[in-house]
């Protein structure tokens, strides 16, 4: 496509190298998005027929969502039990959207991690599809 642009001048083996190293480079920058990512085919999926939650009785839900520190607690509450949404949580406690995402999403951390000590049996049970992926 640039053979127009050669100059005869100059070395032919020179300008082949420059235009193969950039088309590796585009190439590689291209491709750069698709590393590290999985295709469907790949993932485990976990056999969800028994919930781990229906195992667990609602009395150590509560405990569990007790123990939770106080800004989780209520953003998780509001959020999953009283069903506000993050704009609604946001203007009732006057913070941030983005906080009440950000709290609700490691409130559940927290109780995954909760359940994980708690319930090892139950949590055992599941071939997670994210194993390997840093959870903390």
């Amino acid at each position: 496509m640039n053979l127009h642009s050669y100059d005869k001048a100059q070395p032919f083996k020179a300008w082949f190298r420059t235009i193969a190293i950039n088309t590796a480079i585009d190439y590689y920058r291209k491709n750069l998005k698709w590393q590290g990512q999985l295709s469907l085919d790949d993932l485990e999926v976990a056999d969800w027929s028994n919930d781990i939650l229906s195992e667990i009785s609602a009395h150590e839900i509560l405990i569990m969502v007790q123990r939770l520190p106080p800004a989780y607690r209520m953003v998780f509450t509001l959020f999953v039990i009283d069903g506000y949404s993050h704009k609604e949580i946001a203007n009732m406690l006057g913070i941030q959207e983005g906080t009440s995402k950000s709290n609700l999403r490691d409130a559940r951390r927290k109780l995954q991690t909760m359940i994980k000590l708690n319930f090892p049996h139950l949590y055992q049970l599941y071939n997670w599809p994210n194993k390997g992926i840093n959870e903390n």
